[in-house]
């Protein structure tokens, strides 16, 4: 087990802790699904970026999670690596 895992497992033993990082699951999701999208359609970020028409810059935030995408940006990113979204909810 990795070192970053043994310390979130301990982390996520704090109920308060725990509560704040399930609420980020579905930003993590999204990433998840985004960084799936790129590996199964075998592109780089520069040529996901250029098939977007924008930076490669953009393309790297937008994996790490950092910035507030549009829906049309992460459509736009889906159709660059040959992918359409599908939206699903439960009800909480």
């Amino acid at each position: 087990m990795s070192s970053y895992q043994s310390y979130r497992d301990k982390a996520l033993t704090n109920p308060v802790i725990k509560k704040e990082y399930e609420a980020l699951e579905p930003e993590f999701a999204l990433i998840n699904a985004l960084l799936s999208m790129r590996e199964n359609a075998g592109l780089t970020q520069k040529q996901v970026a250029s098939l977007m028409g924008t930076q490669e810059s953009n393309v790297s935030r937008l994996e790490a999670g950092t910035g507030n995408p549009t829906i049309a940006t992460v459509q736009k990113y889906a159709k660059a690596c040959g992918c359409k979204l599908n939206f699903n909810y439960t009800i909480a």
